[in-house]
């Protein structure tokens, strides 16, 4: 510790990171492990690996079989509307609504979880590589701008990131969807290997593989294989899964150099004036509502996508009066995520003295088959899309509407239903400027803090894509012999894939984006971001890879870069 001119305590380290999630763990762990003092922040309260407490709770451990009461639910007003599990066994990770309001022009569902770990413990956990049509796509077809790297630099921290965390999953050749480091996979079910084997036989331009899941199938530095319980989002005492609190965090914690501070919002990013830099941080505690500034040589921004954008709009000074780092009048625009909720489904009638065991926490994956290459162009869209979904029986849940009693329900409830499939589409949304957030700094939330305002939407090539995804989805269900065929698709609204994605995006020039090529923000070189606001473009699968591998990269560059007094 030192003091500044005026007499105050000047806290200092080497980095700050803000965030604890899928990428801020990465950040801390790299950071520390190449021997830097850094300071994790993190708005929401401590959660130690282990400290799961609905993890081994059942349906009779907790009241009206895990519903929360209807008192409750008025505090999670966009998380219930989502179809997303908050429960007695989850509400503890989800943030109330009635907490943090939101304003929408168009429907937006922010589903946030604040706490040490963040949505490293609720995500799903699927984990595919990018591929060059994915970096490549912008300028190949002049839309938005070109990202700033390629698939080359990245591979090799795939590769690194993929080794450390456990990813599950079979090498397939495609290359829309690069092969990584894999553990082995899971297995198909009955169900899914005879469509899996249907697809082979009827296309030449499509495959069905199992999911790539950062859920362990044997054992992996020091952690625990999978179980599979199907409780992944109550937080897993094997470590099973990929989180920080398992993984990464513990790596952190182990070399000495990681300060954790929980409970404290980070309200600014301060500038240095005479050197154009930052300097620090300014929080606010969230149980105390005192305001500290800490201080440090590099910051990493990893509060999520719009956590992150958040405090880059709030961030303002002399030198950026509209946002720190918004010379190019980005910040907050691009904003996307993945469209799904639409595809189609069928049941079996083959199969019927076959069984499954435990709930495998994973699915099968249908790559993008569309606008890969000119046989695959098509006329109403541009990119594409992939499917996930997979196969079961159904379950003595199937007959709760009956009016059988005795030895006739007896009988029916041991008896599994039908084999049923589906395939649920996945799609990449285009970077549109005008879909954007907002700060407003006339609505409050609890801590204080300004809220957002979403104004977004798909538009005419995500809706020609979904055609497309019910359509194709129908067919690959036909040919595979199902029967009672139907296309769906429900609500969708930006935030439902929880990949937000873009509103501080990477590129070439600082007239047109926020970061470099080292997730640096042009115009102030020591703040770095890596999270889910850096992405140029979305692709179609899953982004948490991604993150990780950015994240990865962006640490060695800083730390690089600072020993060289270039930052």
């Amino acid at each position: 510790m030192n003091f500044n001119s005026e007499g105050k305590e000047e806290i200092s380290y080497d980095a700050i990171v803000v965030g604890t999630g899928i990428s801020g763990g990465w950040a801390a762990k790299e950071l520390c492990e190449k021997g830097l003092k850094t300071l994790v922040l993190e708005r929401g309260r401590d959660v130690k690996h282990m400290d799961y407490p609905t993890a081994s709770l059942e349906a009779w451990d907790v009241p009206r079989g895990g519903r929360i009461s209807h008192e409750e639910a008025k505090d999670y007003k966009v998380q219930l509307r989502t179809g997303y599990t908050v429960d007695e066994f989850t509400k503890h990770w989800w943030v109330k609504d009635t907490d943090q309001p939101y304003e929408e022009v168009k429907p937006f569902d922010w589903i946030r979880g604040y706490h040490v770990g963040g949505r490293s413990l609720m995500w799903g956990r699927q984990s595919y590589r990018w591929a060059n049509i994915d970096f490549e796509a912008n300028a190949k077809e002049g839309i938005a701008i070109d990202w700033p790297i390629r698939y080359d630099d990245i591979a090799p921290w795939y590769d690194y990131v993929e080794s450390y965390i456990g990813v599950s999953g079979r090498a397939e050749g495609l290359s829309q969807l690069p092969d990584g480091k894999f553990l082995p996979p899971m297995q198909f079910n009955c169900v899914e290997q005879h469509v899996a084997d249907s697809i082979k036989s009827n296309y030449s331009d499509r495959i069905m593989t199992i999911g790539r899941t950062a859920n362990l199938t044997q054992e992996h530095k020091g952690r625990g294989t999978c179980q599979n319980r199907g409780r992944c989002i109550r937080g897993c005492p094997f470590g099973a899964y990929f989180s920080s609190q398992a993984s990464t965090l513990p790596a952190a914690y182990s070399t000495g150099n990681m300060t954790l501070r929980p409970n404290s919002i980070v309200t600014e990013v301060i500038l240095d004036d005479a050197n154009q830099k930052a300097k620090g941080v300014r929080i606010k505690d969230t149980e105390t509502g005192a305001s500290y500034e800490f201080f440090s040589k590099i910051v990493f921004l990893n509060a999520s996508c719009l956590g992150t954008t958040s405090i880059l709009m709030q961030s303002t000074s002399e030198r950026f009066p509209d946002g720190m780092g918004n010379d190019s009048g980005q910040l907050g625009h691009n904003l996307m995520d993945h469209h799904f909720q639409c595809g189609a489904s069928g049941r079996s009638d083959d199969y019927k003295d076959k069984y499954f065991k435990g709930r495998r926490p994973n699915g099968i994956y249908v790559p993008r088959f569309r606008n890969v290459d000119n046989t695959s162009k098509m006329k109403d869209f541009v990119r594409g899309y992939g499917y996930q979904g997979g196969g079961n029986r159904s379950n003595w849940q199937s007959l709760v509407g009956e009016s059988m009693i005795g030895s006739a329900l007896q009988e029916a409830l041991t008896t599994p239903g039908d084999w049923a499939f589906g395939f649920h589409g996945f799609g990449e949304i285009l970077p549109y400027y005008d879909n954007k957030v907002e700060l407003n700094r006339d609505v409050l939330d609890k801590w204080g803090m300004p809220t957002l305002t979403f104004d977004c939407e798909i538009k005419e090539n995500e809706r020609a894509m979904r055609e497309d995804m019910k359509t194709q989805a129908a067919e690959m269900c036909e040919r595979a012999g199902l029967r009672d065929v139907h296309p769906w698709e429900n609500r969708y609204a930006l935030g439902l894939g929880i990949h937000e994605m873009g509103t501080a995006r990477m590129g070439h020039d600082p007239k047109t984006s926020v970061l470099n090529k080292w997730n640096q923000i042009h115009a102030v070189k020591n703040v770095f971001v890596t999270d889910g606001a850096c992405m140029t473009s979305a692709a179609c699968v899953n982004p948490s890879l991604t993150y990780m591998a950015l994240t990865a990269r962006a640490a060695d560059y800083a730390v690089r870069a600072l020993n060289n007094n270039e930052i």
